[in-house]
């Protein structure tokens, strides 16, 4: 079975507004895609379009070698989609929510039990199947929205901000679902947040999308080569000021430099950064260090390179 994605020259328009232009990638069978951008980049409408939804002005998608335009019946057979906006009825318990949604995917019977309880598991909500919804915590209502999706054991899944709102505990078993379904499965999974750190954590090939455009595409070492980012430095000082900002940024290997939660952070391209330098420069501006590390530089600072702002702008 393909179940592989493509993304063919994706154009959008809402009236005069151009929400995505020109978009095209591929997601192959069995990644772990992310798909991210800061809110409004237009992630929400190619997942519409992906899911037949709205159609797009031009271009198509291809689910598993079906066209979701010319071939959607079984384009969308292929999906389980986890939306952005909880899609379950509050006066419904849990267990009825999964009957309700189990038979849309042509689920009865025995099988429909069976699936209700294997879901359920996963989730870990058994315990909690009779209550009703609008008893359930904002967490345990993201889980059963997954457990809703995954109940025809779709081969591509795709996830719209399924961790927006929910506690640690319920965001720890979303991720290890999310790798248990990829790992025995083969689920290809796609991805979308504006949190960048999750996608760093989970996703091996990453497409970023701001302001309805392309902005790098490739695995998570492609785009921070993109950026020319091999490292951040991060340090405090006992004061800080813009003008010792500005001084390190004209810092030969220097990408960029800022001041964020009481930290200044450097990022640098290793081939040409020299550390004495920046010793310097803080030794001349009377700027003692009292914290000092050297990291790899993280999906969020490189996205800040490549397009000047922050990805929760």
């Amino acid at each position: 079975m393909d179940n592989s994605v493509k993304v063919n020259n994706i154009t959008k328009r809402f009236n005069d507004k151009l929400v995505l232009d020109n978009i095209s990638f591929e997601v192959k069978k069995g990644d772990i895609f992310g798909f991210i951008g800061p809110n409004g980049a237009g992630k929400s409408t190619l997942i519409n379009i992906m899911t037949g939804l709205i159609r797009p002005n031009s271009g198509d998608i291809e689910l598993g070698g079906y066209s979701i335009l010319k071939d959607p019946i079984k384009a969308k057979e292929l999906i389980g989609l986890v939306p952005q906006e909880l899609a379950l009825m509050d006066t419904f318990s849990a267990y009825d929510n999964l009957e309700y949604f189990g038979a849309f995917y042509g689920l009865s019977g025995k099988l429909l039990r069976e699936r209700i309880k294997e879901v359920l598991e996963i989730v870990g909500l058994t315990d909690r199947k009779k209550d009703k919804i609008k008893k359930f915590s904002g967490g345990m209502k993201r889980r059963l929205n997954l457990a809703a999706a995954i109940m025809h054991r779709p081969k591509i899944l795709i996830m719209d901000e399924p961790t927006v709102g929910v506690d640690p505990q319920s965001r720890n078993c979303i991720f290890e679902f999310i790798n248990k379904i990829n790992r025995e499965e083969k689920t290809t999974v796609i991805y979308t947040s504006h949190y960048m750190e999750e996608v760093e954590t989970l996703c091996n090939n990453v497409f970023i999308l701001d302001l309805g455009r392309e902005v790098a595409w490739g695995t998570k070492a492609e785009i921070k080569s993109m950026a020319s980012i091999h490292g951040t430095i991060r340090f405090k000082v006992d004061d800080f000021s813009e003008e010792f900002i500005l001084r390190i940024k004209e810092l030969n290997g220097v990408i960029d430099s800022y001041f964020s939660e009481d930290t200044i952070k450097v990022l640098i391209d290793e081939r040409k950064f020299n550390l004495e330098n920046l010793l310097s420069i803080s030794a001349k501006s009377n700027k003692r260090i009292r914290s000092f590390n050297v990291e790899e530089a993280s999906l969020e600072e490189v996205f800040l390179s490549l397009t000047g702002k922050k990805l929760r702008d």
